[in-house]
């Protein structure tokens, strides 16, 4: 059996026997569809032997025959409402594959285009370049929306979006919960990152492969994995559509995309990152570029900047001065270096507790504080950085600074999908209860970590709470009740003050500390060794063994004891078309 792939949810195949029916079934597919009219042949199944064999393998089975060379507008209508109505992975056949091919490409010729049609028609084998003009004719043709001019790919009880930390934490939440739920997950990247310890990269204390794993060996084993990229949320319909055009339709639906780093905000920043003394700890591959350049500096001027907030991590920028500077002042070079810190923001920390602690550290390595200066432009040929200065009256100006090198993190916001979606707000973030985090419209949405609109620190940390909260209310409902599970808004930050040296920063809404241990084992308030003992020893392993995994110490969710109120009391079956 000779099967070409055309895309992840469709494939074709020449005449098929009913034994391949079994093959094709062992192989995953769900649905076959027979473009081959009965009696081409005289060793050709009919159509009721393929509906039978089928049916006793617990396929999906319909016959769609068209005439070779003769494939006509109704024919392809015809086929287009099967893909529409079946589960995927489909496998169609005809006598070499051809008209099936045909038949698919014509399907999609309102919601993609006769260049990437005819691409992934060639890249398995079948070209359909004669095609063009019919395929161009039908894509301006006026037949409707063409949003939903695609197959269903499959349908899921619970959909995640989003491999990071917060999608598995929470499939694994889910599955710890109910071992048989339907999850799967959109995700195409083949790799999951530790993205906590970039940091530690960046000062030379791990290096970039142990922040590294293959998305198959931290994935729950019960979870369906669906490797693509979403393109557009359909609440209206439970269905998100991916990028190829396909949609997977799901009762439950969490979103978890993360943030999109915004490089090209700061004009010149991307053509020289990785040269020129330009780097950041905010990319994988970047990150041991900052530990050469701490090495190899020996005197000049450190930059380091912070954009406006919200950023994942916001005390990332000035954890990578922090262990420089530790770095420097050990090999006696601190006192050639000119370090700077030019904050967007108006303050050095967001919660006040921890600044006195900071401001040792601040004064001790004799940085300077710049604040309310963003970073606008970069020369890397020229080394200069240009920033936009905000004064105490509220005007504006541009200033510039040279330098021998400059660690940038990047200006943040919710990926393009999401601002573009029905599920933003104003500002483009997924707009989520703060404390149950569904969403605000459509009741059978949930989303968490950086993506969303709580106004939280945007951490691991975060996530690790939310995650089981999301479970809990996920599965409450699709029993169709209110959800119960609250988040409080703990985030941490393990301030990476000099190597040996942690202030960790834990607390929640509002600025409330939400330390974890007494203050005996952990002061948060003052740099601790024991703090840097959990971030590089400890906090690895509670992130891929503990979090990943479901086993959630400290992160048990705190329930609802009072009558919900008319937004909590929105339930599943009330806010939902299907």
């Amino acid at each position: 059996m000779d099967i070409s792939k055309i895309s992840p949810a469709f494939s074709v195949a020449g005449q098929l026997s009913l034994k391949e029916l079994g093959l094709a079934s062992a192989q995953g597919y769900k649905t076959i569809i027979n473009n081959r009219p009965d009696g081409e042949s005289d060793d050709q199944p009919t159509s009721a032997e393929f509906a039978q064999t089928a049916k006793e393998l617990g396929l999906e089975y319909r016959y769609v025959p068209v005439v070779s060379g003769q494939i006509t507008d109704d024919n392809v209508v015809d086929f287009k409402a099967v893909l529409d109505d079946v589960m995927g992975p489909v496998l169609a056949f005809c006598r070499t594959g051809s008209r099936s091919t045909t038949l698919w490409a014509l399907s999609q010729a309102q919601g993609l285009s006769a260049e990437a049609i005819v691409a992934a028609t060639e890249a398995a084998g079948y070209n359909l370049t004669s095609l063009i003009p019919r395929l161009n004719a039908l894509a301006s043709s006026d037949k409707g929306d063409s949003s939903n001019n695609s197959m269903i790919f499959a349908r899921h009880s619970v959909v995640i979006v989003g491999g990071g930390a917060g999608g598995i934490s929470t499939a694994a939440s889910l599955l710890k919960r109910d071992p048989n739920l339907d999850v799967a997950i959109i995700e195409p990247s083949e790799s999951h990152y530790y993205q906590p310890g970039w940091t530690l990269v960046g000062g030379g204390v791990f290096n970039r492969a142990q922040t590294k794993r293959a998305m198959v060996d931290v994935l729950p084993k019960q979870v369906s994995w669906i490797r693509a990229a979403v393109s557009k949320f359909n609440p209206d319909s439970n269905e998100v559509t991916l990028e190829n055009g396909e949609r997977v339709s799901y009762k439950v639906l969490v979103a978890a995309p993360g943030i999109k780093l915004d490089w090209g905000q700061v004009e010149g920043l991307e053509q020289t990152l990785g040269r020129n003394g330009v780097t950041s700890n905010y990319k994988f591959d970047m990150a041991p570029y900052t530990w050469e350049l701490i090495q190899d500096l020996r005197g000049g001027k450190a930059l380091f900047t912070q954009p406006p907030i919200p950023i994942k991590c916001a005390g990332a920028p000035q954890k990578a001065m922090y262990l420089a500077c530790s770095y420097w002042l050990k090999k006696h070079d601190l006192k050639n270096i000119d370090v700077q810190f030019h904050n967007a923001g108006g303050v050095l920390f967001g919660v006040a507790d921890y600044i006195p602690a900071l401001m040792e550290y601040v004064n001790k390595y004799r940085i300077k504080l710049c604040f309310n200066e963003k970073l606008i432009k970069v020369d890397g040929g020229k080394r200069i950085a240009y920033f936009e200065v905000t004064t105490e009256e509220g005007s504006k100006k541009i200033e510039q600074q040279s330098f021998d090198m400059l660690h940038v993190c990047p200006n943040q916001t919710a990926p393009d999908f999401v601002r573009n979606s029905p599920l933003a707000n104003n500002e483009g973030w997924i707009d989520v209860s703060p404390e149950t985090l569904q969403h605000n419209k459509f009741g059978n949405i949930f989303a968490l970590g950086d993506a969303t609109s709580t106004p939280n620190a945007k951490t691991a940390a975060a996530v690790r709470l939310q995650a089981p909260v999301v479970a809990v209310n996920t599965l409450l409902a699709l029993q169709g009740k209110a959800p119960r599970a609250v988040y409080n808004g703990y985030g941490s930050c393990p301030l990476t003050v000099e190597r040996g040296k942690i202030v960790l920063a834990e607390f929640g809404y509002g600025g409330k500390l939400l330390p974890s241990f007494p203050k005996f084992m952990v002061n948060g308030l003052k740099a601790s060794r024991r703090a840097w003992f959990l971030k590089e020893k400890i906090l690895p392993t509670i992130y891929f063994d503990y979090m990943l995994k479901a086993r959630e110490w400290l992160a048990k969710p705190e329930m609802l004891q009072h009558t919900p109120t008319d937004y909590e009391a929105r339930t599943f079956d009330s806010s939902t078309k299907k």
